[in-house]
């Protein structure tokens, strides 16, 4: 540094920090010699920390003000091995400006897949990652735990602890809980505010506040994702009675995407016997579930019709009452013939039963006597 610039930092006499950034964590005022103006005006912002250190120990840290930098503000100056030149003169001592505010948006995930028992698909291979927020809730432990006299400390250089420390806590979680593979996704809020609480002390010990850990995904291996999407499928299609011909007709699809593969006869055969397979499949489910209900019992015949009753005059005397049928045989048998006098009910006397409507058919089918010879 040339002579100039020791001149002018040995008169500067504001102290303040203007953060353009959005990583630095900690930064050290830069002072020749370290060395600061008795009465120098020290600024400290909203979102900012001020920690003064002496001779390699914390003496003092500012909230956000404005303070001038004399034995009244900082009763340590008068023990300062500096003082002994006079009250005016320049102390040596070093001011680290620490950014209180929320740094968002931290990125966290797995490098290497997460072992988990599950009940269902056994050992499972898992991934996760997600997002935290961070902030400097003590910036002297911090100052001590972490930073120690770096000059500039961005969020960069504590990324990979913080990350290790959320995997190490979600790794337990896994194994705690023993939450299935299936119902993972379902638990990120719970999940994310378990780490969260497990971390907080933590995270204290090192003058830090994480005050949200969020989990955005957990991957599956492909084929735990692919059995997943099969069972999916099978459950829109239907019940576990399906599934012969569901894999049936996955089968023929690929077979059909690759006519060629192991000649064009043996595709043919495999499709036209996958085909048979899934139509005997299909012919079991549907006859199964489309069984004809029980027929019901057929109605009851209704009674005979009422039979028409005749009436004859045979031998001068009457006789009856005859049915149809009966009437029929006598005058086949000859006892009546078309002259005979019959009576039905509805006729208003006796009539000849040639005469008879109903009964005409029945002579006709007798035939007449033969001729003499």
């Amino acid at each position: 540094m040339g002579l100039w610039n020791r001149l002018s930092n040995e008169f500067v006499d504001i102290i303040e920090w203007v953060d353009n950034s959005r990583d630095i964590m900690v930064y050290r005022y830069p002072r020749y010699d370290n060395e600061i103006k008795y009465g120098a005006k020290l600024i400290v912002r909203e979102s900012q920390s001020a920690v003064f250190i002496e001779e390699g120990q914390l003496a003092d840290v500012f909230t956000p003000g404005t303070y001038t930098l004399d034995t009244k503000n900082l009763p340590v100056l008068g023990k300062l091995k500096g003082w002994k030149y006079g009250f005016e003169s320049p102390f040596k001592s070093e001011i680290y400006f620490v950014s209180m505010r929320v740094f968002t948006d931290r990125k966290w995930g797995t490098k290497q897949p997460i072992m988990l028992r599950d009940p269902e698909f056994g050992a499972v291979r898992l991934r996760a990652f997600g997002t935290y927020t961070v902030r400097v809730s003590e910036p002297d432990i911090f100052l001590q735990e972490i930073t120690g006299t770096d000059e500039r400390f961005t969020t960069d250089k504590i990324t990979d602890q913080l990350r290790n420390m959320i995997i190490s806590r979600f790794t337990d979680l896994l194994g705690e809980q023993k939450i299935p593979a299936l119902d993972l996704a379902a638990n990120y809020t719970e999940m994310g505010d378990f780490i969260t609480s497990k971390l907080h002390p933590e995270f204290e010990a090192y003058g830090l506040d994480i005050s949200k850990i969020l989990i955005e995904s957990i991957s599956l291996p492909d084929a735990v994702e692919k059995a997943l999407d099969k069972r999916t499928s099978m459950g829109i299609i239907g019940d576990m009675s399906k599934y012969t011909q569901f894999q049936t007709a996955n089968a023929i699809e690929e077979a059909a995407k690759n006519p060629g593969s192991g000649g064009d006869m043996a595709s043919g055969g495999m499709g036209m016997g996958l085909g048979f397979a899934m139509a005997n499949q299909i012919g079991k489910s549907m006859g199964a579930q489309q069984s004809p209900a029980p027929q019901q019992a057929p109605a009851p015949a209704p009674p005979p019709l009422p039979s028409m009753l005749y009436y004859a005059a045979l031998g001068g005397k009457q006789a009856g009452p005859f049915d149809a049928k009966s009437i029929s045989g006598m005058i086949r048998s000859g006892q009546m013939d078309r002259g005979t006098l019959v009576w039905k009910q509805g006729m208003a006397t006796w009539t000849k039963a040639g005469d008879v409507e109903e009964l005409q058919s029945v002579f006709g089918a007798i035939p007449p006597p033969l001729p003499p010879r």
